[in-house]
């Protein structure tokens, strides 16, 4: 049987999402919890390996089980799968900082990596003209300027296409940075934080920060809307705009096709990227 689970957490205290000897991080948190409920050594596979920092509010993964952990499920009080996400969040403890929300019986071919259509994320930045709230520093980061935000969205939305992000990423060996960039943009709240929505097919590592921290300098004057993409289409990072800090980043979606094409999509995406293909 293979689960979904739907998940939530506050990176602040973890290293990454990604298990690490010695280290505390969410999949290794997870996975030590699951194997107090239906023993046996579970491996989560995830939608998006956050990075150590990092938030998430619609995180997915998926979990296989062995005959042995679904014979575990099946004899617990409550042996329908639904019922296993209070189960793994009741062992985490009191105010735990990441919680189970959902658990289900995947839909055939289901992959909560490779079906993934898109994942979304957002972006907090307090600037000058923003009053500090200690109860948001967590997930807030701080930039010591007055931003633009108009300047932001529009620099934001130069970016959305096709496109190599080698410039934006932190490069992996064989690792493509090719993506699509399906929204960017940029607003200021009520509250006057500047929010991000960021949404792609996929992201390379420190892609939302990189394009974030570019847009900032932008606000900031420091960078044209026409730098960022010239930036982008020299493919060479460079030390004109920051990666921001990782605690102003939450995943906030992952979005999924029809059951009927979970398995079409899978393989597709386990295709290398290029930029003659969609």
């Amino acid at each position: 049987m293979r689960l979904r689970l739907d998940l939530a957490y506050d990176g602040t205290a973890f290293r990454g999402w990604a298990r690490q000897p010695g280290l505390r991080t969410v999949q290794g948190t997870l996975e030590a919890a699951i194997a107090r409920v239906l023993g046996g050594d579970p491996q989560l596979v995830v939608a998006g390996r956050t990075d150590a920092g990092v938030h998430a509010a619609g995180q997915v993964a998926h979990l296989d089980l062995t005959d042995a952990q679904h014979a575990r499920l099946a004899k617990g009080r409550n042996p329908a799968p639904e019922a296993l996400a209070a189960r793994i969040t009741g062992v985490l403890g009191p105010y735990p900082d990441v919680a189970v929300h959902r658990t289900a019986e995947a839909a055939p071919g289901f992959d909560a990596r490779f079906s993934a259509v898109w994942r979304r994320y957002s972006y907090r930045i307090a600037d000058l003209e923003t009053p500090y709230d200690p109860l948001e520093r967590a997930r807030t980061t701080t930039v010591k300027a007055r931003l633009d935000v108009a300047a932001m969205d529009a620099a934001a939305r130069s970016l959305i296409g096709l496109h190599d992000f080698a410039a934006y990423c932190k490069a992996r060996e064989e690792a493509t940075t090719i993506r699509t960039l399906l929204e960017f943009g940029w607003s200021r709240g009520a509250d006057g934080i500047l929010l991000a929505n960021v949404k792609a097919d996929a992201f390379c590592h420190s892609m939302v920060r990189a394009l974030v921290g570019a847009c900032a300098a932008v606000g900031e004057g420091k960078m044209t809307v026409a730098d960022v993409t010239r930036i982008r289409d020299g493919g060479v990072r460079t030390s004109e705009s920051k990666v921001l800090a990782a605690r102003g980043l939450t995943l906030t979606e992952v979005g999924y096709p029809a059951d009927d094409l979970l398995a079409a999509r899978a393989d597709q995406t386990r295709a290398r990227r290029s930029l003659d293909t969609d």
